[in-house]
C-alpha cells in the first residue's frame, strides 16, 4: 500500500489517479490527520508526500515523516 500524504493541494488527486491506474493500492490522508504512530501502524510499502501550496512549517506530519523514515535507494 502507498500512503499518500495530502498537503492540501489538488495535485494529490492527480497522483492518486496515476498510482491507481498502475494498479497500486493507495491510501490518502491529510497532513494533519496522522501521527508517526499512525503511519508506523499502517506499515505502508511507500510514502508519497504531495507538494502542497504552503511552506514546510505548514506541512503537518510531512517533515516528521521525512525525518523518521529513511529514503530507500535502488542499488
Amino acid at each position: 500500500m502507498i500512503l499518500l500524504i495530502d498537503n492540501y493541494d489538488s495535485f494529490t488527486w492527480n497522483l492518486y489517479q496515476y498510482f491507481c491506474e498502475l494498479g497500486a493500492e493507495v491510501l490518502v490522508r491529510r497532513n494533519d490527520e496522522l501521527t508517526l504512530a499512525d503511519i508506523i501502524s499502517l506499515a505502508p510499502a511507500k510514502i508519497v508526500i504531495s507538494p502542497g501550496p504552503c511552506t514546510p512549517d505548514e506541512s503537518g506530519i510531512s517533515l516528521a515523516a521525512i525525518r523518521h523514515f529513511p529514503a530507500k535507494r535502488r542499488s
